[in-house]
């Protein structure tokens, strides 16, 4: 386990720098995609990684996108946790409309706030936010206090109440420490995409670099819009949707 830790630790605070190539993410739709830099380089604020999902083209409400990422990071299959304690790191949300009496269903991750107040209140700095905007925990230092959970207006942090097993190599869990949606941060240094990305029907999730312009998520949100969830509170979340 310390050693699945460890490189979980090196992976978040480590972290690699990214430059940019072109890829197809789904039929009609190319988006220009991270490639990664050598090990010794760092991250930085040159880059701020997001997703923007259109509700009106997610045919499954978001169903896909939980799925992928239960399977890629192995929560909400504990054995020994009681439903009510089951981690949840990305929940399909269904909203109505009280006029029009429309329904709408889309998934609600951690939002990788710009102004994050997980971080803000926590009095480790177990949680923090990467330089390219991907905001993270360090198993290592989280002592299970749950303030970040109080402080998120997403709930969007789940604690492990737990011992776990079958855990993935690539994003270990522990006991006492909270857990959230990492933006699949192993394979975007790996000049991947995230797992919930590749598993959304087609056309109805892109991510890439909100930092470039000529990014095809850059492109679509000048052109288009993207909301918020809680704008009111000016954290200016990562996450963006449109539909909503």
């Amino acid at each position: 386990m310390s050693n699945l830790f460890d490189s979980y630790r090196r992976q978040f605070l480590g972290g690699l720098g990214m430059t940019a190539a072109a890829v197809t993410l789904a039929p009609g739709v190319i988006l220009r995609e991270v490639q990664a830099k050598p090990d010794d380089e760092a991250v930085t604020n040159k880059v701020r990684w997001g997703m923007l999902i259109d509700t009106n083209k997610l045919t499954d409400g978001g169903d896909g996108m939980v799925a992928a990422c239960k399977k890629e990071h192995g929560w909400g299959n504990d054995p020994n946790a009681s439903p009510a304690q089951q981690s949840q790191w990305v929940r399909k949300v269904t909203f109505k409309d009280k006029l029009t009496k429309h329904e709408t269903s889309l998934p609600v991750m951690c939002q990788h706030c710009e102004t994050a107040p997980c971080v803000d209140v926590c009095p480790t700095g177990a949680s923090f936010k990467r330089a390219d905007g991907i905001v993270l925990v360090d198993k290592h230092i989280c002592i299970g206090c749950r303030y970040c959970m109080m402080a998120c207006p997403y709930k969007a942090r789940s604690f492990v109440h737990e011992h776990l097993e079958n855990q993935q190599p690539h994003s270990p869990r522990g006991i006492g420490t909270v857990e959230s949606c990492t933006l699949c941060v192993h394979r975007i240094d790996m000049g991947e995409q995230p797992a919930c990305i590749e598993a959304a029907p087609p056309k109805a999730a892109v991510f890439g670099d909100l930092n470039d312009p000529d990014s095809t998520i850059s492109k679509a949100m000048k052109k288009y819009g993207g909301q918020q969830i809680r704008a009111d509170l000016g954290l200016n979340t990562g996450v963006r949707y449109w539909g909503i």
